[in-house]
């Protein structure tokens, strides 16, 4: 077992007990998993699938090496070793975005969030 330094992203901190920067004792990164698991209860549902396997929108790295290019939650973790996690990001728009919300007036209970561009004007017909 290598003793790694774990940095912990905003998401993931309020379970981290608000760590940035955890240090956890592992072999691999699967084994990391279940040691971040014993000492913050929570965070494997977080970071696995139903499955058992990372999910789709984490991005684990070992001293800045994407270990989906290494042997994935297999890759090997030595002493002193850095491990990220990262959530994916995804998309974006330079332009504020407004939120409705749209309730049909023949059926009330048929409610729908539409997200909207200000720069665009929108006719909705329901």
């Amino acid at each position: 077992m290598a003793k790694v330094k774990v940095r912990i992203p905003a998401p993931l901190q309020k379970i981290a007990q608000n760590k940035q920067e955890v240090t956890a004792e592992a072999g691999n990164i699967r084994e990391l998993i279940v040691d971040l698991e014993k000492q913050f209860p929570g965070i494997k549902e977080r970071l696995l699938d139903e499955s058992g396997k990372i999910r789709r929108f984490i991005n684990f790295y070992v001293n800045d090496e994407d270990i989906r290019f290494l042997k994935q939650d297999e890759t090997a973790l030595s002493e002193g070793n850095e491990v990220s996690i990262i959530p994916a990001i995804a998309g974006g728009s330079s332009t504020r975005l407004r939120s409705l919300t749209i309730v049909e007036l023949n059926h009330p209970e048929r409610v729908r969030n539409v997200v909207t561009n200000e720069s665009k004007e929108f006719q909705i017909w329901l």
